[in-house]
């Protein structure tokens, strides 16, 4: 399947599936011990440096998330060279995000924004869960279904290609999405680490 022609392509055990299971087992761990601070109210409900609930209005309501957790940002390096082989480009690092989902989830048909240029979503375990997306570049076409096991990744051009999953029937499923910028697009330069002055800062903290 070529990147080139298809903006997309899937890489299979892109890490080992008893690594995809340690960060699976480690983000499931972050999860309880902010749950456990939260509720006994050591940290405010806003307070996100070890994750959050998306709010009412965002992609995944009430999922627990992570912007740049250091492990996945570590994890971003990490598959660089394999993202470049596969996609036949230089790419900048941008950023990763990972959720725990949980049933009843839904990812709503969207396209990313720019820092999302070049993109992977790496299945770390839980439930089967395929995502979905339209190779055609069309919106609200039936689109073409991918399924992943852990440590498998699907990248994917994000800006261009219409994505989604149905509502999830299982009961809890571990991704990571790993972000870059072609290096030739104007402004990938000045985009770099999602323009934070490095990789695993929050999102707010800028250059």
């Amino acid at each position: 399947m070529s990147f080139k022609k298809n903006k997309y392509t899937v890489i299979r055990k892109a890490i080992s599936k008893d690594l995809a299971i340690f960060l699976a087992n480690y983000f499931s761990m972050q999860k309880q011990v902010y749950d456990t601070c939260r509720e006994a109210k050591y940290f405010s409900p806003f307070e996100d440096i070890i994750g959050f609930y998306e709010a009412e209005d965002g992609q995944i309501p009430n999922t627990y998330s992570q912007y740049a957790n250091t492990a996945m940002e570590t994890l971003l390096l990490k598959c660089q060279p394999d993202m470049e082989k596969a996609t036949g480009l230089k790419l900048y690092p941008a950023y990763t995000y990972a959720r725990i989902y949980k049933k009843g989830d839904e990812l709503k048909r969207h396209k990313d924004r720019f820092s999302c240029e070049i993109s992977t979503t790496m299945n770390l375990g839980g439930d089967d869960w395929p995502i979905y997306l339209e190779p055609s570049g069309k919106e609200n076409m039936k689109g073409t279904k991918i399924n992943l096991k852990p440590g498998d990744m699907l990248v994917y051009s994000g800006c261009d290609l219409e994505h989604w999953r149905e509502p999830f029937q299982g009961d809890e499923c571990i991704q990571v999405f790993l972000h870059y910028n072609n290096i030739e697009t104007p402004g990938a330069r000045d985009n770099m680490f999602d323009t934070r002055p490095h990789l695993g800062l929050p999102s707010w903290f800028k250059k």
